[in-house]
């Protein structure tokens, strides 16, 4: 829809008044927006619910609720789910969600005073030429945090998640009129049904003991159980909060980030070598190879390399402990690289915003990414790691290092 279709449209929005008139404009545009998914949703599988028919490639597995804002008010959508792969209409915007939060961050920045010319820019590419009103964004608001609110609460105790991912990233915003670093923290996680999930988020001063306690705490609190390994970076704050909350769960290093450590003590002209020759110990066949080969490169730097030598000696038990699962999850669990990507994500959101007005914006922009994220995690056609897979878990690791994976090839 073009901009002069959009302003035609608010026209005779305007024209139905606030009455019963505005309020059946709504329903029918609801109505009609759902016939039109119905319609697309048939076409792709080739047939009508409950119709038999020759050139059906797929049946329908329920629906999802969908909450859609239009100068005529809330409209909710029931998007369909296949019981094989996803559907998503193209009547609508995958991200729409987020696209409100970025709104809503954008406006209330606009509103309380702390717009910059950035924010000036974009509040007129959004239409808004001469101010918003406080009320809209107030109603847009509230609906966003209502979600985020029940997505950050919600129970965890549904299964098990034996593998938790943690990192933090850092957004600017104003605190006490100040503009400061705000560290947000994320936790994902693999279900013992080799799905993923969003477990929670939360904004803090810093990444430091108190702080990753606190949070990892509510995760607990709210039904997370069955954790075996916990994978993120060495903080020790973070470290030091993992083995309080989690006692009994193993903790793996993330390879990545050791990787940075070792090389951040190599000069220029060998980083490359040394980078390769850690890489190494990943591509072992099972734990034994693993722990021998760490021990021959630690051997092998220490002439030239002595303090990458001892990073890498001191952290042995760290950045091993991948290797007491199933080898066919080694390659996933031994980094935070799925959640990096999802900070990733975050960043690029939150650098359109520049500077968030409170920690209630950064909380409503990132918890709707993060939604969103967990829904596409939902409907994704295929698991993070394969059912069979995750049953081995328990199993003696020596015995199944040699478990078929497509996805990793043996050394």
């Amino acid at each position: 829809m073009t901009h002069h279709d959009d302003a035609r449209f608010d026209d005779l929005v305007a024209q139905l008044g606030d009455g019963d008139s505005k309020d059946l404009f709504r329903l029918l545009l609801e109505r009609g927006m759902q016939d039109l998914i119905d319609a697309e949703l048939t076409a792709t599988i080739g047939a009508e619910l409950h119709e038999r028919t020759d050139t059906r490639t797929n049946h329908r597995n329920g629906a999802r609720q969908r909450t859609l804002s239009t100068p005529a008010g809330d409209i909710e959508l029931r998007i369909p789910k296949l019981r094989v792969g996803s559907f998503f209409p193209s009547l609508l915007e995958p991200r729409r969600r987020v696209d409100q939060a970025l709104w809503a961050v954008i406006m209330t920045a606009y509103i309380t005073g702390t717009s910059t010319r950035k924010v000036d820019d974009l509040v007129r590419a959004l239409g808004c030429e001469s101010g918003v009103s406080k009320s809209t964004v107030s109603r847009i608001c509230k609906g966003i945090d209502d979600e985020v609110a029940v997505f950050r609460t919600r129970p965890l105790d549904h299964i098990a998640m034996p593998y938790v991912y943690l990192d933090a990233t850092y957004i600017k915003a104003r605190n006490n009129h100040r503009i400061v670093s705000r560290a947000v923290v994320v936790a994902t996680a693999v279900t013992a049904d080799g799905n993923r999930e969003v477990l929670g988020l939360d904004v803090g001063d810093s990444e430091d003991e108190v702080f990753w306690t606190a949070f990892l705490r509510t995760l607990r609190d709210r039904g997370l159980d069955g954790v075996r390994l916990v994978i993120s970076d060495a903080h020790a704050g973070l470290k030091a909060a993992v083995a309080r909350v989690f006692a009994g769960a193993s903790w793996q290093r993330c390879k990545v980030h050791l990787a940075r450590n070792v090389l951040a003590t190599v000069n220029a002209a060998h980083k490359d070598m040394v980078a390769a020759t850690v890489r190494t110990i990943y591509a072992q066949p099972d734990p034994a190879a693993i722990r021998t080969h760490l021990h021959d490169v630690v051997t092998m730097l220490e002439p030239r390399f002595p303090i990458a030598a001892e990073i890498l000696a001191s952290a042995e038990g760290d950045v091993t402990a991948f290797a007491a699962f199933p080898r066919a999850h080694w390659r996933k669990i031994a980094s935070t690289n799925p959640l990096v990507r999802i900070n990733k994500e975050l960043k690029r959101r939150s650098n359109v915003v520049g500077i968030f007005p409170d920690d209630a914006s950064v909380v409503r922009l990132v918890g709707a990414v993060l939604l969103e994220q967990h829904d596409e995690w939902a409907v994704a056609e295929r698991r993070y790691l394969s059912e069979e897979s995750m049953a081995l878990i328990d199993a003696d690791p020596e015995e199944v290092t040699t478990t078929e994976n497509p996805e990793l090839p043996a050394a």
